[in-house]
């Protein structure tokens, strides 16, 4: 059989073609990936900013202002700063558990980011278990901070992570009930679905009026789940000089740095989707402004998304500078003994209002 040149041609321009479009594909496959990593990390230096500015006002500081303009790019500088500094190892340590622990809570929390929806299509995954999905990747957590106290030999490292996987432990069950009931509102476990169950009863329809007990339960296990103040018992530094970080410095001291902020923020939009109606324009509505959304959808949902996440991080920070750190028994008594029984109380109220409209 004789193939002349123009045929042969033919394939093999058409197979070439047909790598590019492979090539093509698998780097439309990561471009919403990256975006949204670079996106995140935008949002924890604004954080961190925020953080810094509201305490300084609280505490009537001036806070930074010598790192860019208002004291803006003070966070970059910090991790520039680590970034260059040595890294140390505990000699008598685990090695690979100490290394591998930050690794382990930075992906974790990251991977949580990806049922998160900023918009209406615009989440990387829309699964149907999505909020599910979130609490099983967020326990995840806990283990590199285990694993990073066990790993350093040090009897305060040891302290702090075995507060933190107790801690984690005692509010995970609260939070879960309250996303429960939540699901049971909604008839959906996709984070899309709730955020538009909501949006069909605009403002009120917003599932803070309809579930103000989870709200607050949410809230106190979201703060305990971040280890903010005043539940930042793992990392305490009056009784464990820095918990299960004391022995980390350089570039590994900063991904639990990061982690914090991380986790703070994918609480804050988790906080927004299930409780404030997420990119809904429920407000804007209110005033009949309806043909910005049609102009500015995509751009729109965000900032409306982001703004009601940094409204509960502003709630978050001013937390942490206004209350005491509580004492262990304390705050295990307060998730075992009190939000537990408010957590399943508020499901069973849920629950039997589903069978009523049934």
């Amino acid at each position: 059989m004789i193939i002349d040149t123009i045929e042969v041609q033919a394939i093999s321009s058409f197979s070439r073609l047909e790598s590019l479009k492979e090539v093509y594909g698998l780097i439309w496959i990561f471009v919403p990936i990256l975006t949204l990593i670079l996106g995140v990390t935008m949002g924890v230096l604004v954080i961190v900013w925020l953080e810094r500015e509201i305490s300084a006002a609280i505490q009537q500081r001036i806070g930074p202002e010598y790192a860019g303009p208002l004291g803006i790019l003070q966070a970059l500088a910090d991790g520039a700063k680590l970034l260059f500094k040595e890294d140390l190892l505990p000699s008598r340590g685990d090695i690979r558990l100490f290394s591998v622990g930050p690794s382990i809570a930075v992906i974790s929390i990251l991977l949580s980011y990806l049922v998160i929806p900023f918009g209406y299509r615009l989440v990387l995954a829309d699964l149907s278990i999505g909020v599910f999905l979130w609490i099983a990747i967020s326990s995840i957590a806990p283990i590199g901070l285990l694993m990073s106290g066990y790993g350093s030999n040090n009897k305060y490292s040891f302290s702090g992570g075995l507060r933190a996987a107790a801690q984690s432990i005692s509010y995970e069950i609260p939070l879960t009930l309250c996303v429960l009931s939540i699901s049971l509102l909604s008839n959906s476990s996709s984070t899309v679905d709730i955020v538009e169950a909501q949006s069909k009863y605009g403002f009120w329809g917003w599932n803070l009026w309809r579930q103000p007990i989870g709200f607050i339960v949410f809230l106190i296990s979201s703060l305990a789940e971040c280890e903010r103040l005043p539940f930042d018992l793992p990392e305490a530094e009056e009784e464990l000089v820095a918990g299960y970080q004391t022995e980390y410095s350089g570039i590994k001291y900063g991904l639990f740095y990061l982690a914090s902020y991380l986790n703070l923020l994918v609480s804050s939009l988790f906080t927004t989707v299930l409780y404030l109606g997420g990119w809904s324009l429920s407000i804007p509505e209110l005033f009949g402004i309806n043909k910005i959304t049609e102009v500015f959808g995509i751009t729109i949902s965000i900032f409306i998304t982001l703004a009601k996440a940094y409204l509960f991080l502003f709630i978050s920070i001013t937390t942490r500078w206004t209350l005491p750190r509580m004492r262990m028994d304390q705050l295990l008594n307060l998730g075992w003994k009190f939000l537990l029984p408010i957590s399943l109380g508020n499901l069973l109220l849920t629950t039997s209002s589903q069978l009523v409209s049934l």
